[in-house]
């Protein structure tokens, strides 16, 4: 069941056997942990000890004792009553609750000594040993005694001051047997036995009879227990209520009764902050305190079988709360009072602070409505004018005040983000930017006095949920997302972006504290998403307030997170791949300060370093031929000696094979010829290998490794230099002499190898490779790796080969 603790844990075994001191028992069939449940819900381990089942005189029946096997001390003396449910788990489990709320379990060691244990407890109660539950076997057979509900029930004691014992014990018999208790439940609603208990606890109290009013705790506590709302309905009716938690503050296993009565009358104060004309509304806003009192602080914490038992009282709280949200909501007077108090500036502070503080207890009943109810309930707010009322609010000095408009605030935009930026597009075009409610809503974000920004963390994800696309409608007419975006970009954007201006004015963040860093860093976030998610009006306003400039200074903070959150931003632009982004980077040298930082962050080997490295090595496998170009003639010098990693190495080879292509545009020609009839050789295989020559990322290959199956490569070569030995001799026709062309390729594997090709005026060719690996600095060479001459497959832009092709 739900809330049910787990099992205790089933004792361990210990090789060599085990006994009581003194030899007084060597069995470990009876071997046993006792365990008891504690008040969190969770098992306390008791001792180790043997169990045995005998008479004892005092308790007059048979019972279960269990000695400590260290000293032979009494761990447990428990008498096996003909009442008490006890339940077999897991075969070396029983548990079972005592008469005061009291639950115990042994934990065996062994399953024979917990069926012999087992036999002995049914054996006292008359049951099969074949059940887990010594009670069920009464439901069978009271289901075999009466044929059906219409049979007689059970009959109630005469409700007198002399029988409460005998009323106690029936009702706690009846409450392990579902049939039982159904019974019990019709005979208490048949004969208004109720209100005659309640009668007599006035006689008790009047006669300070304790043990009568002890017996009155348990006759009501189990009344709750039986789950039945008409029962509920004449215990919390106005006149029983009190009586029924005057009953409760008498439990016998508390030394003094409880004032539960006097502090609902007396301290607990009821306050109309607008006054209620509804009597039956009013009454059940009184019932519904005093029965989730009941139900928090009254009733003791339910034991292990009673944890389903007080379904029904949940249920009844939170129909009553259903059902006070409607008659509020259909009361318009009520309302229409309530808003207008609120946005009344001769409203004193206290009162508005009653006033808020109600519409957010309101709000916060509403989460119990179904969704359809829910949907009529803002409904009606916003047709009241919740929205301009908040923004009154919102505008006040009392911090209290504030706090609560947000809470309800955060309700309505959780509800319907559309409703809310519906409204504030509307009154922008009355309003001054100022007082506009996002507006509103940033300036306490950013002037959230908690040390640890609680409030601003709320409202920044009530922001984001404001600006996010993906929750934005389209309709035929018009877009929700291009129109609230512009206004928020036009409106709202320099207010959020505020305090990182201010900040940012030098080459170093002004205020550095912990709070400012904190806040700065929420500030980054949400411009981060905007990145990912707004493209064209987050790009031109951080083009054009030279915002990422500003936002490169905080990698000089003290804070590690807020240099991060910086870089996290700025790796975010760079993930776009966008050409005006990458030209605005360029034109404002913006890596100066990740490069600084990443010096002066020097050897440590921390977030900060692997997050910059990513962002490099990000440019160099996407090859971002701009951003390479601009790092390595900008800061090569200050990156040439990292060779921990071959990030900025591959970075200046890339940008070296972009010069030789740039400085010998026939090699791009060339290529495309050997790629062209590269797939000519097989029309079946065509479309495959070029899936393979252009879509592998030739940067994730292992060095040497081969786009073509080694067992081509022999075929495949002789398949490359057959035309192209037809294309050099075309070529020789049309020159006066005969040439030597050096071409720069990029055909090789990380190797790093040269490629020779020597033609002679017939079609043979000849093919030879040697290593040279010592060109390039930083780049490893492996001769005779996979990436073996001959092998156009063999692919890697991060290294260069040489071909010399000589025609005679």
């Amino acid at each position: 069941a739900p809330g049910q603790p787990s099992a205790p844990p089933a004792i361990v075994s210990q090789s060599g056997g085990c006994g009581v001191a003194g030899g007084r028992m060597t069995d470990t069939r009876r071997r046993v942990k006792v365990y008891t449940l504690n008040e969190d819900r969770q098992w306390d381990d008791r001792g180790t000890g043997h169990v045995s089942s005998c008479y004892v005189e005092r308790l007059k029946g048979m019972s279960l004792l269990v000695r400590a096997e260290s000293d032979g001390s009494l761990l447990l003396e428990s008498k096996i009553n003909p009442n008490t449910a006890y339940q077999k788990q897991q075969d070396t489990l029983i548990v079972w609750s005592e008469a005061e709320n009291y639950d115990l379990a042994l934990s065996f060691q062994e399953k024979a000594g917990c069926d012999e244990i087992w036999e002995k407890i049914c054996q006292v109660q008359g049951k099969d040993p074949s059940v887990d539950i010594t009670q069920d076997l009464v439901d069978e057979s009271e289901e075999e005694r009466f044929d059906d509900m219409s049979s007689p029930g059970l009959e109630l004691p005469s409700c007198e001051l002399s029988r409460l014992e005998e009323i106690a014990e029936l009702v706690a018999s009846s409450l392990p047997s579902p049939l039982r208790r159904e019974k019990l439940a019709l005979a208490l609603e048949n004969e208004g036995y109720i209100k005659k208990l309640l009668e007599i606890f006035h006689v008790c109290e009047d006669l300070e009879n304790i043990e009568g009013l002890h017996h009155l705790y348990e006759i009501i506590k189990g009344i709750f227990l039986l789950n039945r709302t008409a029962l509920f309905e004449v215990m919390f009716s106005e006149e029983c209520i009190m009586d029924v938690i005057g009953c409760l503050e008498y439990d016998p296993s508390l030394s003094q009764s409880r004032k539960h009565r006097e502090f609902l009358t007396k301290t607990a104060k009821f306050k109309e902050v607008i006054p209620i004309s509804d009597p039956e509304l009013k009454q059940k806003i009184h019932q519904t305190y005093r029965v989730q009192y009941i139900q928090d602080m009254v009733l003791p914490t339910p034991s292990v079988f009673e944890e389903n038992m007080l379904s029904t009282l949940h249920s009844f709280i939170f129909f009553n709360k259903v059902e006070i949200v409607g008659m509020l909501q259909e009361d318009e007077k009520f309302l229409t009072d309530l808003f207008a108090q609120l946005t009344d500036e001769a409203t004193d502070e206290e009162k508005r602070q009653e006033l808020v503080n109600f519409l957010k207890e309101f709000c916060a009943f509403s989460q119990t409505l179904q969704p359809q109810n829910r949907d009529a309930f803002f409904k009606t707010l916003s047709n009241m004018g919740i929205l301009p009322a908040l923004e009154v609010i919102l505008g006040m000095d009392d911090a209290q005040v504030r706090s609560a408009a947000t809470d309800i605030f955060s309700y309505l935009v959780e509800y319907n983000p559309s409703m809310v930026r519906e409204f504030v597009m509307q009154e922008a075009q009355q309003n001054d930017d100022d007082i506009l409610l996002i507006n509103l809503i940033i300036e306490h974000m950013i002037c959230d006095t908690d040390p640890e920004l609680g409030g601003a963390v709320l409202l920044m994800g009530l922001l984001r949920t404001l600006v996010d696309p993906e929750n934005m409608l389209a309709t035929a007419n018009k877009t929700e997302k291009t129109e609230f975006l512009g206004f928020f970009y036009k409106h709202c954007m320099h207010v959020l972006t505020a305090p990182l201006l201010a900040n940012t004015t030098e080459d170093k963040p002004s205020k550095d504290d912990f709070q400012t860093a904190q806040l700065l860093a929420l500030i980054l976030e949400l411009l981060t998403f905007c990145v990912e998610h707004h493209t064209y009006h987050i790009k031109n306003y951080i083009i054009n307030k030279d915002i990422l400039r500003r936002v490169l200074v905080l990698m000089a903070s003290k804070h590690a997170f807020l240099a991060l959150c910086a870089l996290r931003f700025k790796r975010k632009i760079i993930g776009l791949k966008d050409e005006f982004y990458n030209r605005y980077i360029m034109k404002s040298f913006l890596f100066e300060p990740v490069v600084k930082a990443f010096l002066n962050n020097g050897s440590r080997y921390n977030l900060m370093n692997s997050a910059i490295i990513e962002m490099f090595e990000f440019i160099r496998v996407e090859d971002i031929k701009s951003l390479t170009a601009h790092v390595i003639e900008n800061y090569w010098k200050a990156l040439e000696d990292v060779d921990y990693v071959q990030t900025f190495k591959g970075l200046k080879l890339r940008f070296e094979q972009q010069r030789e292509r740039q400085d010998n545009p026939k090699l791009d020609s060339m290529r495309s010829i050997l790629r062209n009839h590269r797939y000519r050789r097989d029309a079946r295989t065509l479309e495959d290998e070029e899936e393979m020559w252009f879509n592998t990322d030739e940067d994730d290959m292992e060095d040497g490794e081969a786009v073509v199956p080694p067992s081509d490569k022999t075929k495949n070569d002789e398949d490359i230099m057959d035309p192209i030995s037809k294309f050099m001799e075309r070529k020789k026709l049309k020159e006066s002499e005969e040439k030597e062309v050096l071409l720069k390729t990029n055909l090789s594997g990380r190797q790093s190898p040269s490629f020779k090709l020597s033609f002679s005026s017939g079609t043979k060719s000849n093919l030879t490779s040697q290593s040279s690996a010592s060109n390039l600095p930083g780049s490893p060479g492996s001769p005779g790796s996979p990436g073996s001459p001959g092998s156009p497959g063999s692919v890697s832009k991060s290294t260069s080969q040489m071909a010399a092709i000589t025609t005679k």
